[in-house]
């Protein structure tokens, strides 16, 4: 299946993810409370845009059944929104006028344009592998976390299962609507790429 085709062929990028100091700092709790309070923020700000994508996406659809399903993918977008709002509310952190670091404009620039401006099968492509990546990097995590870790809701969240129903649901409409082609490889690639420069960004600013 496409979904699984283009995921092994990007999954030295989620490896390195999974890897990374920040996904480290998350596993075991010792990640800086100022670098989280950064990802809250930025994270909120993709997420505005990457709904907004979801919606152009929605709006294009041609059958009340594809509709539906992207309407659904929203929505979810929506749910993580809101958990952002509780983080925020709980560290004390403005959402609102909130200027995205260079890393994070490239990639919601990338999808709002891609969104705009090119076909849904290639829009797809780029937005499946932040879902996909999130599914597998809190599943990994959830393996080793304890009570005690201050980020164990965040690891929760993206190894339950109504998240997994989600990235499930996105994967199945990119094996039936999309197309293998190299402009679709490149948007997956591209966007997988975007996800690990977000997560160093997030360290940077505290170098």
């Amino acid at each position: 299946m496409l979904h699984e085709t283009l995921w092994q062929q990007n999954m030295h990028l989620a490896e390195a993810c999974l890897d990374h100091p920040f996904m480290r700092g998350l596993a075991d709790g010792t990640l800086d409370p100022e670098v989280f309070r950064r990802y809250i923020a930025q994270d909120a700000f993709f997420l505005n845009a990457f709904a907004r994508a979801y919606a152009l996406v929605a709006a294009r659809s041609e059958d009340e059944k594809t509709l539906n399903a992207f309407c659904g993918l929203l929505n979810g977008v929506l749910q993580e929104l809101q958990l952002h709002a509780g983080y925020a509310k709980e560290l004390k952190i403005e959402l609102t006028g909130v200027q995205p670091y260079p890393q994070v404009k490239a990639y919601t620039d990338f999808l709002l344009a891609i969104a705009w401006g090119r076909g849904m099968g290639e829009t797809i492509a780029a937005m499946a592998p932040c879902m996909r990546l999130y599914a597998y990097l809190g599943t990994a995590l959830a393996k080793t976390v304890t009570e005690d870790n201050p980020y164990q809701e965040w690891i929760t969240t993206y190894s339950g299962p109504d998240f997994h129903a989600l990235v499930t649901q996105l994967d199945s409409l990119l094996d039936s609507m999309v197309e293998d082609s190299p402009a679709v490889r490149d948007a997956y690639a591209y966007a997988m790429a975007c996800e690990l420069n977000f997560f160093s960004a997030m360290l940077e600013q505290s170098a």
